[in-house]
């Protein structure tokens, strides 16, 4: 398996997703087994919709199961301490400041299985989490979105 294939999470992400997985083998599957009962229940399967939709359910369900799987079995824990403090790395914590609004944002690079935009949590993979890989404090960083150019000045690194 080469290096491009691990998923980097935190210790935090791993044991969350880990959790959320064995809910979805134990009560998830079992709450889906029921909807299905319930449906064979109401009579001829051929012309049953809500037999149909749980059975369609089921394998969309069972999909969740396997790509988190394939997740997990990819998961590697990153180590920051080995890690340069002066240059942004995966799950560096970054305080940028837009040049044209003078707004100042902080954020937290991490790979995109852990990704989550409304908490701060930038996917190294965007464009902002590439262009502020391997910065220091103090540079300029030009990211293109679909409002166009942006700049940022990097003025912090945890």
């Amino acid at each position: 398996m080469s290096g491009e294939n691990f998923v980097y999470l935190t210790k935090e992400r791993l044991i969350e997703l880990e959790k959320e997985l064995q809910e979805m083998k134990t009560n998830g599957r079992k709450a889906i087994a029921a909807k299905i009962a319930e449906a064979r229940a109401h009579g001829d399967l051929s012309e049953n919709a809500e037999y149909d939709a749980a059975k369609e359910e089921q394998g969309l369900f069972e999909l969740k199961i396997s790509k988190m799987e394939s997740i997990l079995s990819r998961a590697r824990i990153i180590d920051t301490s080995k890690m340069p403090s002066d240059e942004v790395h995966l799950l560096s914590t970054v305080k940028i400041k837009n040049l044209k609004t003078k707004k100042i944002v902080d954020y937290l690079l991490v790979s995109p299985e852990e990704a989550d935009f409304q908490k701060g949590k930038v996917s190294i993979t965007s464009p902002v989490g590439q262009a502020l890989m391997g910065k220091r404090v103090g540079d300029k960083i030009q990211v293109t979105a679909p409002a166009g150019l942006i700049e940022f000045e990097l003025i912090e690194i945890n």
